[in-house]
Order: C-alpha cells, then structure tokens, then sequence
C-alpha cells in the first residue's frame, strides 16, 4: 500500500509540474503546439484509415463468350470448370489466386468479380466500377473480327466512365484463347481496337450534347488515338483460360492488389 501511495504522490507531482510549465508558455505558442498535435494525429489516422481501405476488388469484364468465367475459375481454384454457361449474375469471391496457395508470407485475399457481357446486364458494372482496383476487360482472340465493333463499343464506354478516369482505374485488354493457332496476336488485337475507337471517338464527337451518355471523352485532339492517351495506364495481355495459361493476368491483379 504503502509504494502505491508513494506512486499517487510522484504522480501528482509530475502532474503539477506538468501543469507549471504549461502555465508559462506563452498562449499563442501553447495554441500553436496544440495545432500541431491535433494536425498530426488527424493525418496519421487517415493515412491508416487510407491504407487500411486501399481496394482489392478486381472487375472481370468483356463480351459474353470471351471466356470470363473460365478465367475466373481458374483464378480461384485452378479449373476451368467446363460445361460453365454464359452467367447471368456476377460471379464473385473473395479468395487467395489459386498459384499463390502454397505460398509462404503475407498474401492478400482478391475480391474477383466476374460481370456478365450481356448487353442487358451491362449496368450491373457501375455498382462494382467504384470500387475496382483494376479491371481485366477480356477479349476472345478467335472471334476478334467479327466483333471488333462491339468490344470497341463496350472498352470504349469503360475507359469514358468518371468512375474509372477520375481515379484512374488500370486496365488490362486479356487476349484469351491465344493457344489456339489461328488466334491473332495481342498487338494485331491493340492495333485494330485503337483504329476503332478512333473512328467511334470521331463518330461520337458529332453527337449533341443531349445524345452523349459517356462522362468523359478519350484521345488528344487532332491526333489518332492511342491507348497511350489515356488518363488511366491500359496494357496488353495473352492469355489461356481453358488451360490455366494466366501468368499475365495474375501479374496484373498483384501489381494493383499487394499485400
């Protein structure tokens, strides 16, 4: 009892000399390292919060039959899962990749969506575009000519969202099936997808003001376009989903989702 008492007394003494010199500060100095003070904490607070609620939501978009869905199997368990149908609701899963399984340390779990390609079921990106950390727009390198119009479309109308220019959301164009032999290249895919959107920016730019439905416009005035121009940094990837050939968009989702 007795060292407790002693302990109250050093305590209000330290208190009180505390309190002393606090005394003898002149105000606006005591104000000034009150401001400091309250300013610090409030900034590492939000640099906690801000790290704390950095995303890991990943997008898996692109036309319906561009191999999405097998793509997202295979992100998460290894499989192509075949005999899958075209989806019709996100598919979706918080999940460690499949190739990181077996790997020691500190690996962050993936929020994966898979958004369907329909034409219909398009909206349903908006409720997941805000809080993406990237999105892999999937294309099928067999079928590209054919729908080259429409994947140019439907990229086009993603990189002129503000929910993806204002935070600069990354993408990545996946060029899936390239294991086939009559697949075309990546760079043949990004040449003719910036020829395209070139002629859309050009159509588009006609419109009234009243007809246009995109937030923000792409490419540098009175030049061609290129993905280069664009405010958020847009790659090229080649890639196999039915045979677990991925490596290239695993990358990606790391380079944006880390530990």
């Amino acid at each position: 009892m007795d060292g407790i008492e002693q302990w109250k007394n050093e305590a209000q003494q330290w208190l009180q000399q505390g309190i002393d010199y606090a005394q003898q500060i002149p105000p606006t100095q005591l104000y000034a390292a009150v401001a400091v003070l309250i300013f610090t904490t409030i900034f590492l607070l939000a640099v906690r919060l801000f790290k704390r609620t950095k995303s890991n939501t990943i997008v898996l978009t692109g036309l319906s039959g561009s191999g999405k869905t097998v793509l997202f199997y295979q992100l998460r368990d290894g499989s192509s899962h075949q005999g899958t149908v075209t989806s019709m609701e996100p598919n979706e899963g918080t999940f460690i990749l499949n190739s990181e399984i077996s790997k020691k340390g500190k690996i962050k779990p993936v929020h994966l969506v898979d958004v369907p390609g329909h034409s219909r079921l398009r909206p349903k990106l908006d409720e997941f575009l805000p809080q993406a950390a990237g999105i892999v727009f999937v294309v099928d390198a067999l079928e590209f000519i054919p729908n080259l119009r429409a994947i140019s479309e439907y990229l086009y109308d993603i990189l002129t969202k503000g929910s993806v220019v204002k935070k600069k959301v990354p993408v990545v164009i996946c060029c899936n099936k390239t294991d086939k032999v009559t697949a075309h290249t990546k760079e043949f895919i990004r040449k003719q997808l910036e020829k395209e959107i070139d002629k859309l920016r050009a159509s588009r730019s006609g419109l009234s003001e009243a007809d246009v439905v995109n937030d923000f416009t792409l490419g540098i005035p009175g030049e061609a376009f290129s993905f280069s121009h664009c405010s958020n940094k847009v790659t090229i990837a080649e890639a196999s989903a039915l045979t677990g050939e991925i490596s290239q968009v695993e990358e990606f989702i790391r380079e944006h989702v880390k530990p």
